[in-house]
This record gives structure tokens, C-alpha cells and sequence, in this order.
């Protein structure tokens, strides 16, 4: 388990933390361009905290490696693997599963079946490599998410940040919807982007404010 560090989201998550050596599914929140960011950085927040290179599928040309450094995982952790379309994302994603000195393993797609979440499912598990799979909005509006056999389903958006006692824009926010996760329930939160060392926090005050009550965290991680 690798806990997230922020109240509430590991209190929401079996054992206290995201699985490792399992399948999660990050969706953007929204159109291309606007929100891709956000769920880019939230899984390269999470691999800067694990040890190991990792392999990044993706089929367009747009990683910002620079924007991955200021999270925590360095350029020269990440091996890319090129390819022509989402069809061969699937394939090279099981291939690095197999390798088990890899801090994790990513693949950009627009679309997953059932049937390929399943066989990277089991591949993360027979290796021990955790596997996270971004959805990525090819104009307009995000799909509906389709059936997974991914341990969990986020989706990442970004979220007004406050400004600081100069005046100055604060550190980038986050909402998290967990929209699946098995074993626990959904739920939804503001949290603080990640920082150099890939780590969430609550800002302060909305950690100083009672907890929402279950039903509206339920209904907030399905809008």
C-alpha cells in the first residue's frame, strides 16, 4: 500500500492506500487541454514516491517531461514506448508488466474494455508492478467510463486555488473524484497538486472544517 498522506482519501482506501501491484484507471476531468495536466501529474505524483524506472505508453507526442520533474519523477526515471494507437498501448503495457524492477508501468488510451482491464490486472498482480491507465478526452467531453477490472477509477480536474498573504496564487488544487474502488466507496475531495517529492496535502482551511457528511461525498464523485 502507498499511502496518500491526506486525511479522509486514505481513510477511503482498503489497507489505508492505493494498491500497488494492481490496476487503477485516471480519467481527465474534462476537454483536452484544460484538464490532461491534472491527471497526468496526479500518476506521476504517485510513481515519483516509488523506486524504479517507468514505462510511459503513449501514441501522441505531448508529455511534458518538465512538468513530471516539478512532481517528483525525474526525465530520466521514465522510458517512453511510441506508438501508432491505442491498439498497441495495451500490448507493450502487459510486456512492461512482466518486468518486475519497474516502479509502474503507464498507458495513455482513450478506451478500455473489460477484457483488457482484466489482463492487466493480472498482470500487475503476477508481477508485483503497479499499472495506471489515463484516459485521455479526444475533443469534447469526457466518455462514460466503461466496466474495469481496475482496483480504482479516479477523475481529476483542477480546482480554484487561494491566494497566499501577498497576493500571490497558491500552490495548484485538485478535485479527486474516487469513482470506483473495490472493496471501499467512492468519495470526492480538494486536495494541494502535488509537490517535489509527489506528496498531496489538504489545504488548511479545509482541513479545519467538519467532514462532509458520506451521502454528498457519494453524489459529488458521480457528477
Amino acid at each position: 500500500m502507498l499511502p496518500f498522506g491526506a486525511p479522509g482519501l486514505d481513510q477511503a482506501l482498503p489497507g489505508g492506500g492505493l494498491a500497488l501491484g494492481a490496476l487503477h484507471q485516471i480519467h481527465e476531468g474534462g476537454p483536452r487541454g484544460r484538464y490532461a495536466a491534472s491527471a497526468v501529474l496526479f500518476a506521476g505524483g504517485i510513481l515519483a514516491r516509488l523506486d524504479g524506472p517507468v514505462l510511459w505508453c503513449l501514441h501522441s507526442r505531448d508529455l511534458f517531461a518538465p512538468a513530471l520533474a516539478r512532481v517528483g519523477l525525474h526525465p530520466d526515471r521514465v522510458v517512453y514506448c511510441e506508438t501508432w494507437r491505442d491498439a498497441e498501448v495495451l500490448p507493450a503495457m502487459e510486456e512492461g508488466l512482466r518486468h518486475r524492477g519497474l516502479a509502474g508501468v503507464v498507458g495513455e488510451l482513450t478506451r478500455m474494455g473489460l477484457t483488457p482491464s482484466r489482463r492487466l490486472q493480472l498482470a500487475a498482480e503476477g508481477s508485483g508492478v503497479t499499472a495506471f491507465v489515463l484516459h485521455r478526452v479526444c475533443g469534447g467531453e469526457a466518455a462514460e467510463p466503461e466496466p474495469s477490472a481496475a482496483r480504482t477509477r479516479w477523475r481529476v480536474s483542477p480546482a480554484p486555488s487561494d491566494m497566499d498573504t501577498n497576493r500571490h496564487l497558491g500552490r495548484p488544487r485538485w478535485r479527486l473524484d474516487l469513482q470506483r474502488c473495490r472493496g471501499g466507496a467512492p468519495g470526492s475531495w480538494i486536495v494541494e497538486a502535488c509537490d517535489a517529492q509527489g506528496r498531496l496535502a489538504v489545504p488548511r482551511l479545509l482541513a479545519n472544517r467538519p467532514a462532509a457528511p458520506e451521502r454528498a461525498l457519494r453524489r459529488a464523485a458521480f457528477r
